[in-house]
């Protein structure tokens, strides 16, 4: 299994301490990040964003699958590689990605737990 991770899942989970990669390893499930998503955290992280500085340094350390979604876009994208590969889960807090995806979401629970739904 593979989840596909947004910026503001990315960054509310390093505002709320949570090891989404180790919670990700535990569930089985390999990581997957947008080219897109890493260019916003580094515009992000340019702007004084702490978060976004902090994601990047632990993506550095961790091991996940880099894709191009080869559009400028991102939500449409994002929204576009759902539809295409339907077994890959969602992680974004995103309601209108969440709205147009049929996947299953990995999402936040209880401000500390990662579930899928």
């Amino acid at each position: 299994m593979e989840v596909l991770l947004d910026s503001n899942f990315l960054l509310t989970c390093i505002k709320q301490k949570i090891d989404f990669f180790e919670d990700t390893k535990l569930m089985g499930i390999r990581i997957i990040i947008p080219k897109q998503i890493l260019n916003e955290l580094k515009i992000l992280e340019q702007r004084s964003n702490s978060n976004a500085r902090i994601a990047l340094k632990l993506l550095k350390e961790e091991d996940f699958r880099e894709i191009d979604l080869q559009d400028s876009k991102t939500d449409r994208a994002i929204i576009k590689f759902a539809k295409k590969n339907p077994s890959v889960i969602i992680a974004t807090l995103d309601k209108e990605i969440q709205d147009k995806t049929k996947n299953k979401k990995l999402i936040i629970r209880g401000k500390k737990k990662l579930e899928i739904i």
